[in-house]
């Protein structure tokens, strides 16, 4: 994590993609008293040991975010001229890929306003795919169609 943040801030680079798990691992977290494979309790529960290794993952996704936060750029911080998508490719411990949990946090320079919870539940044309036309449109990305979207979404 230290290091990708030092890449942001030395100017290294612009984009890194942290994926902290593959849904088909054999991942365990002895450190948490989760000491098998995680692609069983993350696939087919969602019980305490399903909560304590999703709340590592958000203690790291919070530890970058704090670090980038710490980073004066001119009048803003990092984290303010940044996007960090975090997403899971499911919502709870039983396959339920209808409603995908995604954090987006960052301003993307004063961009994007934060604060905010916006539910697509139930709403149609609610693809993912949107959400990346969105904020490619935040870096002067504006693509005609990305995977099965054709328009960003209006709020982001």
């Amino acid at each position: 994590y230290d290091l990708m943040v030092l890449a942001f801030q030395t100017d290294t680079t612009r984009v890194c993609t942290l994926k902290l798990n593959n849904d088909h691992s054999s991942l365990r977290f002895p450190n948490l008293n989760v000491d098998y494979m995680i692609h069983h309790l993350l696939s087919h529960s969602d019980g305490a040991d399903w909560l304590k290794v999703n709340q590592f993952f958000l203690a790291q996704l919070g530890y970058i975010a704090q670090k980038l936060d710490a980073i004066q750029e001119g009048p803003r911080t990092a984290l303010d001229n940044s996007m960090i998508v975090y997403c899971s490719s499911m919502l709870t411990g039983h396959h339920d890929a209808t409603n995908l949990p995604v954090v987006v946090m960052g301003g993307a320079g004063g961009q994007i306003q934060g604060g905010r919870v916006l539910d697509y539940s139930g709403k149609p044309d609610r693809q993912m795919c949107r959400l990346f036309m969105s904020l490619m449109g935040k870096v002067g990305l504006k693509p005609e169609k990305f995977g099965d979207a054709t328009q960003p979404l209006a709020e982001v």
